[in-house]
C-alpha cells in the first residue's frame, strides 16, 4: 500500500502559480494512489491567491488562511494541521518537481531533504550567479554555525516523518526564510535521521527571494537560532 502524504504549500501572492501547482500535484497523487491531502496556507495574500485555490481545490484540497507572518509561521500552521503518516512542505513554483516526493520517501530516513548541491542533482536552469554564489555563501555559514554536513538548506522541498515533524515544528521560533534551517536544527538536536536527496530542480525567475535582505534576514536567524541552541530551548 502507498504511504499515506499530506502536502503543505504556503502561500503568499501566489494568484499566478497557485492554480497549476494544485493541478499538477492533484494529477500526480490520482496517477500514483494512497491517500493524501493538499493544505494551502494562504499567509495573508493581498491578490486573490485564497479565491483561485478555493476556486481550483480538488476534493483533496484544505485552504488555511491566516494574517501574514512569514513563510515560516504558514508552514507550521499547515504541519500542525496535517493527517496523513508524511508530512511534505513544498512552494508553490514547484521548482522541485512533485515526483522527487518518490525519491525522498525511498530513503527511509524521519527527515528527507531535497538537495541542489549534490553530485547528482540535476539543474535544469540555474539561479543568476550572484544569487547562487550568495546561496552558497549563506549555506556556508550554515555548516558552520548549525548544521555540518548538510549542503543545502533552503531548497523548498522537504520530507517528514509525521510524528517527528509535529514535534519539531512545534517547537519552532523563526517566522521567516530561516525556519527550514531552525526545523533542521530541532530535528538534529532531537536525534532524527536526517537525509540530503539529490533532486531536478528549475529555477524561477519570479521567485520573491531577495538575496541582499533576505540573506542578511538569515544570517540574523542563524545567530539567533545558534543562541537558543546552545540556551538549550
Amino acid at each position: 500500500m502507498k504511504e499515506s502524504v499530506s502536502v503543505v504549500i504556503p502561500a503568499y501572492n501566489e494568484a499566478l502559480r497557485i492554480s497549476p501547482t494544485l493541478r499538477r500535484v492533484d494529477d500526480y497523487f490520482n496517477t500514483r494512489g494512497g491517500e493524501y491531502e493538499i493544505i494551502v496556507v494562504d499567509d495573508g495574500s493581498t491578490d486573490k491567491t485564497a479565491e483561485i485555490a478555493t476556486r481550483d481545490a480538488g476534493k483533496r484540497t484544505i485552504l488555511l488562511s491566516m494574517d501574514h507572518k512569514g513563510k515560516g509561521e504558514a508552514t507550521i500552521a499547515g504541519v500542525l494541521a496535517a493527517t496523513k503518516q508524511w508530512i511534505l512542505t513544498m512552494d508553490a513554483d514547484l521548482s522541485t518537481p512533485i515526483e522527487e516526493l518518490e525519491a525522498l520517501l525511498a530513503s527511509g530516513s524521519s527527515v528527507a531533504i531535497a538537495s541542489r548541491a549534490l553530485p547528482h542533482s540535476n539543474i535544469l536552469l540555474r539561479q543568476p550567479r550572484l544569487r547562487e554564489y550568495g546561496g552558497k555563501l549563506i549555506n556556508f555559514f550554515v555548516r558552520l554555525l548549525v548544521l555540518p554536513g548538510i549542503f543545502d538548506t533552503q531548497c523548498g522541498f522537504k520530507l517528514f516523518r509525521a510524528d517527528a515533524a509535529k514535534n519539531i515544528f512545534a517547537r519552532q521560533t523563526i517566522p521567516g526564510f530561516g525556519f527550514d534551517i531552525e526545523a533542521l536544527t530541532i530535528a538534529r538536536r532531537l536525534g532524527y535521521r536526517m537525509k540530503e536527496i539529490p533532486v531536478r530542480w528549475t529555477n524561477d525567475p519570479r521567485t520573491k527571494v531577495r538575496p541582499l535582505r533576505d540573506g542578511l534576514t538569515i544570517l540574523a536567524d542563524l545567530v539567533r537560532i545558534r543562541f537558543n541552541e546552545w540556551k538549550g530551548t
